[in-house]
């Protein structure tokens, strides 16, 4: 348990206890405990009671902590999900619709699930509750929507997870296996989570499925060559194709593949499709010789729309994890991060990396504790202190500097000029019409200063929908400033999105495997925008945090003269 998992779980017992009316000093209490935990800056769950009374945590708050970890109850919180339908649990996933609004819709209309939410909505009943304008109520419409819609399907970092342990659990008995569909596409959502076995009997399949608990299998929807299910937890669905030895390969090598990827060929050669059809196959490289093509990954056996000039022009050595030389766009507990400065450089460095990039929130954003210029000082002298105690490793000074409504960035030129590279970034108001925050993103990447642009849609996958932007219109205005575009390698942003990666490079535009870390353990989210990135054919060449020490401390000079 991360102590992001057990922020978490206090945030979701506070909103309860607003949404029960509890005591507001017990409500309070829960609340400072969240701060103090937001800063521990360690593991949680490693610490005693007394450990955790060092951090700022009352001797109750402690002690209900460490009860909870030994015994893996929360009793507060176990008592107020009694009390509380699953579905106002659900309505309490709404962005600004706070614990006091869920309450009046479930006490006053009896609205106590989203399909419930959804039709009062519809028939325009939540208007006439006071503090619910006809606005907030298109707004919570399309929230419900957007939820629903997104209910049962898992990013891929967490449908990994369940992936691998299904994997392990098959290869232990002797059954080979391998993911499919979107899971071998490295899609940043996962719908269905497919796997292909090769296994002469469906029910021996099924056997070693119905003992494993985290799958139950649905009959009705299953076939003799098929297991189908869901995940016991999610609800998320899953399917198992079988197939025998002779047709294993084939098989696999379909399912691996989106529908569209099957109707490429090469010159005056059949399609995928048909030689799947009508050959016979040995491996997968056979497959794509048939037709005429250079081999495909999986991460790439996407549709000719993203991948068809691969066809013609082959395809580049894709980015490997051991290319990446750095990280940066990274948060410490001068801004909003858990871990010190000290404590994300040094775990960077021992874990092989040459270099940090430090980026912590700028002073607009006052709720993640932004910095001053006097911190921005403070910052910058104990980064002088520890590149001298570290070398050769190094920390660059850098910022996530807020794209104000304007499109300036919020920092005086003076104090822009001190950092080594800016990621310039919008973090609010995310409500803008496609023209407005083109415009606004533009404007910050002709300013000279930027270097990267930050997460450019804002998007939370499965939480909410990015603000509308013109990409074509962005990335070439990055191309002509020479401004780097992160893909945010949180799995909950992944933003650039891969659709639109590919664009970017084949204008030129560079490309930085960002994980917006806020924890030592966050630096782990950048395998997440290597996938990614190699969907749209990232090579090392055109990646920013693959550059060697040397180089790219050579690239933010020369950008800084410009």
């Amino acid at each position: 348990m991360t102590n992001k998992d057990i922020i978490k779980t206090f945030r979701l017992l506070t909103s309860l206890m607003e949404l029960h009316g509890a005591n507001q000093f017990k409500t309070r209490a829960y609340s400072s405990a969240i701060q103090s935990m937001e800063n521990a800056g360690t593991p949680l769950i490693d610490l005693d009671n007394d450990g955790l009374i060092e951090k700022g945590l009352s001797k109750t708050m402690s002690e209900k902590l460490t009860t909870w970890f030994q015994t893996g109850t929360l009793a507060d919180l176990e008592e107020l999900e009694e009390k509380t339908p699953a579905g106002v649990i659900d309505m309490m996933g709404l962005s600004g619709v706070g614990p006091k609004k869920i309450a009046a819709l479930w006490k006053e209309l009896d609205i106590d699930s989203l399909d419930k939410l959804q039709t009062a909505c519809e028939e325009n009943k939540v208007q006439s509750l006071k503090g619910f304008a006809a606005k907030t109520e298109a707004k919570i419409l399309q929230q419900v929507l957007f939820l629903k819609e997104n209910k049962k399907r898992l990013h891929y970092s967490k449908a990994e997870v369940y992936a691998k342990d299904f994997l392990k659990i098959m290869d232990d008995r002797g059954i080979k296996t391998v993911m499919s569909g979107e899971l071998s596409l490295n899609r940043e959502v996962i719908d269905t989570l497919s796997f292909t076995a090769l296994c002469e009997s469906t029910a021996a399949v099924k056997g070693i499925i119905e003992e494993y608990s985290a799958i139950e299998i649905d009959p009705k929807t299953s076939s003799p060559l098929t297991v189908r299910g869901y995940l016991t937890d999610t609800k998320s669905e899953v399917v198992v194709f079988v197939a025998s030895e002779k047709e294993f390969t084939k098989l696999a090598f379909q399912k691996s593949c989106a529908p569209e990827h099957l109707s490429l060929k090469g010159a005056d050669h059949p399609s995928i499709r048909e030689v799947l059809n009508k050959e016979e196959i040995t491996s997968e490289e056979d497959i794509y010789q048939k037709a005429g093509l250079p081999f495909f990954p999986p991460e790439l056996r996407e549709g000719e729309e993203y991948v068809g000039s691969f066809a013609t022009k082959g395809i580049p050595t894709l980015v490997e994890d051991q290319d990446l030389k750095g990280s940066l766009h990274n948060h410490s507990d001068y801004s909003d991060g858990q871990n010190t400065l000290r404590e994300m450089a040094t775990y960077l460095k021992d874990q092989g990396y040459e270099y940090l990039g430090i980026s912590d929130h700028s002073k607009t954003a006052f709720y993640a504790n932004g910095l001053s210029v006097e911190r921005i000082e403070q910052q910058h002298k104990e980064i002088d202190e520890l590149n001298k105690e570290l070398a050769p490793f190094k920390i660059f000074k850098g910022i996530e500097s807020d794209i104000l409504n304007d499109g300036s960035l919020d920092y005086d030129e003076d104090v822009l000029a001190s950092f080594d590279f800016i990621v310039a970034s919008i973090h609010s108001p995310l409500t803008m019409t496609k023209e407005v925050a083109t415009a606004r993103l533009i404007k910050a990447i002709e300013h000279p200063a930027t270097t990267i642009l930050g997460h450019p849609t804002g998007r939370l996958l499965l939480r909410r929908e990015g603000y509308p932007i013109d990409h074509k219109a962005v990335i070439d205005a990055c191309a002509k400033h020479g401004v780097v575009i992160e893909i945010n390698s949180s799995p909950w942003r992944l933003d650039l999105d891969w659709r639109w990666a590919k664009y970017a490079l084949d204008q030129g535009v560079k490309l930085s495997l960002n994980p917006d870390a806020h924890a030592v353990e966050g630096y782990a989210d950048m395998h997440y925008g290597l996938l990614v990135g190699r969907k749209a054919g990232l090579t090392k060449e055109m990646t920013l945090n693959a550059m060697s020490l040397a180089e790219i401390e050579d690239y933010f000079t020369s950008r800084k003269k410009k």
